[in-house]
């Protein structure tokens, strides 16, 4: 084996042996996602808003980047692209809902991460359980965004913009 072809190998008994060795990986690496199972949920306390959809918790002692399954909202902080219609406007609500400090629950569907290794969930805040992704969408802040295979709340969050949307609410009438 010549040695380009070797390095794939060598990353693989390289992080098989820090497994095995008892050394835990970052979630994204493939680490503890024990207590974070498909169709489970978990308790987490918001570190800070990123921005109208997504948010930086701390989940069992560590920060994870949580993005909201089945809305989307307008970009705010997206390298390289403009600032889009009622995105600006889109973060504020996610930070009235949950603020840094607030307690919150997440739930989480079939498929726990994307791409970019953050976790996917519909977040829930604790005092009251109220679904921050489907008051995003409730009040125009959000547009629906089902992408299988986690779909469990998609004809809710669908009724909920048909609603939205027919009101001129948020995004629906300003942009």
């Amino acid at each position: 084996m010549t040695w380009p072809r070797a390095i794939p190998w060598i990353a693989l008994l390289l992080v098989a042996g820090l497994v095995l060795g008892g050394v835990e990986l970052p979630g994204w690496l493939g680490g503890d996602d024990e207590a974070l199972a498909p169709g489970g949920s978990a308790a987490a306390r918001v570190e800070r808003v990123v921005d109208g959809d997504t948010i930086a918790v701390e989940v069992d002692g560590r920060e994870e980047r949580v993005r909201y399954i089945g809305v989307d909202t307008p970009e705010t902080v997206k390298p390289d692209a403009p600032v889009e219609c009622y995105g600006p406007a889109a973060s504020a609500l996610n930070k009235r809902l949950v603020a840094a400090g607030a307690d919150v629950t997440l739930r989480f569907d079939r498929e726990l991460r994307d791409r970019y290794g953050r976790l996917l969930a519909y977040v829930y805040r604790a005092d009251d359980r109220l679904s921050v992704n489907a008051r995003l969408v409730q009040e125009g802040a959000a547009r629906t965004l089902p992408i299988a295979p986690n779909t469990a709340h998609a004809g809710e969050l669908a009724r909920l913009q048909s609603g939205a949307r027919a009101a001129g609410r948020g995004l629906w009438g300003a942009c």
